[in-house]
């Protein structure tokens, strides 16, 4: 088969399906045979925009071909990291393949992606995962685990006994840190998440959130009726301005703050703000690759309740339906499989 049938993002939020050539793999390259691919709202600027190359940046699939000097074998299953990372630089020796200095490409942005067919990836970026996980459920290893997990790695750096987390936004990135902080800091631990969308709020107290919805009362509100003077760690996913400065006022002394969302502005007053309470600001991007597998032991072990997160499966012709719903916000995280 020399061409495959992919969808095009022609801008307008309209997607059109047309063919393109399947790729051959290169030197050190793999030609994968993708099974599912996760929505996510950093596809927003592609589908109402446009996108040059095929998009789709949460793919699982199965190695159908390879190229030369590679060690994957043809039918293994697993992910594939977003990251082209070059390996060698200061950052990537380190194990800080997200902070690449010559990173190479961004898979579903400045190389075709996964709601193709097939796509070509470095070897390197490529993840073997367990037989066991279902394609689809695999892709939790991507965004939900790896940027939810990194984000509250990012503040036990600062913060060594969370005791209490907020999470500002319950879209699927606002679920993954929740699922990640019951997974990595216990299931006691009472966490907070805001959201103006009751489906997702319902979602998140489902999977044992404390939910806080905002068309009737503020995060401040909620937490002085539980009585609770401030938590540890919030956590912005929204990239608004709002959210971030309540989930900096909602810290408690030695608290931090993690910027996960992309967008807006954060102000501070940084006397009352930072230095009397010894708070810290930190960014997360992403995750590093070396977390696939410690996230892979905890998704073996904890697939059912991570699976909560996802909400909706689609085949690729329903690419359109799929991406309406997921920004009209009743959603979890919506999966595409081919």
């Amino acid at each position: 088969m020399k061409t495959m049938t992919v969808p095009f993002f022609v801008g307008g939020g309209k997607i059109e399906y047309g063919e393109k050539q399947v790729p051959v793999p290169g030197e050190g390259q793999l030609l994968l045979q993708v099974k599912a691919n996760a929505l996510c709202g950093s596809d927003r600027k592609q589908f109402y925009e446009g996108a040059k190359a095929t998009p789709g940046h949460e793919a699982s699939g199965v190695v159908a071909a390879v190229g030369p000097n590679t060690h994957t074998a043809v039918g293994t299953p697993g992910v594939v990291y977003l990251m082209g990372y070059c390996g060698v630089c200061r950052s990537c020796k380190l194990g800080y393949t997200n902070q690449c200095l010559s990173k190479k490409a961004d898979y579903g942005f400045s190389h075709d992606g996964g709601y193709g067919p097939y796509m070509v990836v470095d070897e390197s970026v490529f993840f073997a995962t367990d037989p066991s996980i279902p394609l689809t459920e695999a892709t939790l290893l991507l965004d939900i685990m790896g940027t939810g997990g990194h984000a509250i790695k990012r503040a036990q750096l600062v913060h060594s006994d969370i005791q209490s987390v907020v999470v500002a936004g319950a879209g699927p990135i606002g679920l993954a840190v929740l699922a990640m902080a019951k997974l990595m800091l216990g299931t006691e631990v009472p966490v907070y998440i805001t959201d103006f969308v009751e489906y997702r709020l319902r979602l998140a107290e489902k999977m044992g959130a404390i939910p806080v919805y905002l068309g009737k009362e503020t995060l401040d509100e909620k937490m002085k009726a539980d009585g609770m003077q401030g938590v540890d760690v919030a956590v912005d996913t929204t990239g608004k301005t709002a959210g971030r400065q309540a989930a900096l006022a909602a810290l408690t002394k030695r608290g931090v703050l993690v910027c996960v969302g992309h967008g807006e502005e954060l102000h501070l007053k940084v006397s009352p703000d930072l230095i009397a309470a010894e708070r810290a600001v930190l960014g997360s991007e992403y995750f590093q690759y070396n977390e696939l597998a410690v996230n892979q032991e905890l998704i073996l072990s904890h697939l059912p309740y991570l699976s909560h997160i996802i909400t909706h499966r689609f085949g690729i012709e329903r690419l359109q339906e799929a991406y309406e719903l997921f920004f009209r916000g009743d959603t979890g995280k919506v999966v595409i499989e081919q």
